[in-house]
């Protein structure tokens, strides 16, 4: 399955410093590289690494996961 925009996708991510967070995103873009996105716990935009996503899976809408 493909990441595609206007997605909302759970992630397992580790950031730069090594910590590994678990969050789900809503996809506004994809280039390059990055996946620009709005985190749905804190409403803040954010912009993901694609080699730093560990795995990811597709969230339904209106299904509480």
């Amino acid at each position: 399955m493909k990441m595609s925009i206007g997605q909302t996708i759970e992630i397992v991510y580790q950031a730069k410093s090594g910590e590994i967070t678990q969050r789900k995103i809503e996809v506004n873009g994809i280039k390059g590289g990055h996946i620009r996105a709005t985190c749905l716990t804190t409403g803040a935009p954010r912009v993901f690494l694609t080699d730093n996503i560990l795995a990811w899976r597709l969230i339904k809408r209106g299904v509480v996961a």
